[in-house]
């Protein structure tokens, strides 16, 4: 028998007697989540014998044979055209780090909820016992024939951008980070919204990304697809510049495409002057920085629960200010990006998400907010019944135009 949980400052009789009285009886947070939160559901009956042989044997074999003759009618005739596999290894939860995959399930439960609750699309939570970038990619890609695109969620960089590169090139459906580009794609959007209400063109603003981990990195390649005026990056030892000599692989290459001006120095020296601050690193900007940037700035401190700059001391030097959490306007929230992604990129069978996509996303995302547009609302709610389907049919037209889909 599983071992219960015990709150050690209950004064319980159970406590009292040397008993154990579990958390989920008066915690709401354990009551919600005791047998998981999600469960398998069949679309079709199985009330009677006719029914089972459809549904079963001898019914099924019929279409079996047919999918070993026709290997693409798998996508018409089971689930994997609609699913998504979401794995982790466990080592980037949430802001809880490394903590294995059996402690990351009620995460990836969570986000195969939300696949459901916002974008339609059925997804299952795969927690692999393991953490080298082979293993990974071996396990996924025998997984693979089950599902029609594969979510990477909460695996800790380095590593996550040579999972993703390599799942990609060995998979022919879509394979997507979405610690990297879910938050890129929504972060995106929100700056375009925010660059027009201030009448200005992205590519007039020079912004300041804090974290050159998997978000940081993302979001600065899609700020340059998108045509920033320029971005530079800050990890804990200053201005990722070409002049490092300390720099992996990956921040070799962040350094070749961003900080055109060649900014070198800290974090605080690269913010005077900027335009915008992203943050996605956790840490504390000090307000002396904060004022430093250039008027009608825009501050995006994004890092849970506690942002680089908190709003009440951001909105006293900035235009627009925005977070990751929901309890503040100008939520930056992934679930207003992947659900529509996936479901669009399902929707037509494409082969990869590509980066004309992600900022056909973004674009439709930041068009739901519309002549609504104000300084505390330059991105829409996840709740906004408009979000899902805008991003889904922009994903999708864009997969046609660029010439990944298969239907």
């Amino acid at each position: 028998m599983a071992a219960e949980i015990v709150n050690p400052r209950s004064d319980s009789k159970a406590d009292r007697d040397g008993g154990a009285e579990p958390l989920d009886s008066f915690d709401p947070v354990f009551a919600l989540h005791r047998g998981g939160k999600m469960a398998v559901q069949a679309t079709v009956p199985v009330r009677d014998k006719d029914d089972l042989s459809l549904a079963y044997t001898p019914g099924v074999a019929r279409v079996c044979s047919a999918i070993a003759e026709q290997p693409e009618l798998v996508n018409d005739y089971t689930w994997k055209s609609s699913v998504v596999a979401v794995v982790t290894d466990g080592t980037a939860v949430l802001g809880l780090g490394d903590i294995g995959p059996r402690a990351s399930l009620p995460v990836m439960e969570g986000k195969a909820i939300l696949f459901k609750q916002f974008g339609g699309v059925d997804a299952v939570p795969i927690a692999l016992d393991c953490t080298d970038v082979d293993d990974i990619v071996e396990t996924v890609v025998r997984l693979a024939p089950s599902f029609g695109g594969v979510n990477l969620e909460d695996i800790s960089a380095p590593r996550c951008f040579e999972i993703e590169r390599r799942l990609q090139e060995r998979l022919d459906i879509p394979v997507f980070h979405d610690d990297q580009h879910g938050t890129a794609v929504v972060t995106l959007a929100a700056l375009r919204n925010a660059a027009r209400l201030s009448r200005r063109e992205i590519g007039q603003l020079r912004a300041v990304i804090s974290g050159a981990g998997a978000a940081g990195v993302a979001i600065a390649k899609m700020l340059v697809e998108a045509g920033i005026g320029d971005v530079a990056v800050a990890d804990r030892k200053g201005v990722v510049s070409a002049g490092r000599e300390d720099l992996n692989p990956v921040k070799r290459q962040l350094a070749s495409f961003t900080n055109k001006a060649g900014l070198t120095g800290s974090l605080e020296d690269a913010l005077a002057g900027a335009d915008v601050f992203i943050g996605v690193s956790g840490g504390t900007v000090a307000e002396a920085a904060v004022a430093s940037m250039a008027e009608g700035a825009f501050v995006f401190a994004m890092a849970n629960p506690n942002p680089e700059v908190h709003p009440e001391v951001a909105h006293r030097h900035a235009a627009v200010v925005a977070t990751g959490r929901s309890d503040f306007p100008n939520q930056i929230n992934n679930v207003l990006a992947f659900p529509g992604i996936f479901a669009g990129a399902l929707q037509v069978r494409a082969t990869r998400i590509t980066e004309g996509m992600k900022i056909a996303a973004a674009e439709a995302l930041a068009a739901v907010v519309g002549d609504d547009l104000a300084a505390d609302y330059v991105i829409p709610s996840p709740f906004d019944e408009r979000v899902a389907p805008a991003v889904t049919a922009a994903v999708a037209a864009a997969a046609r135009a660029e010439g990944v889909a298969r239907r």
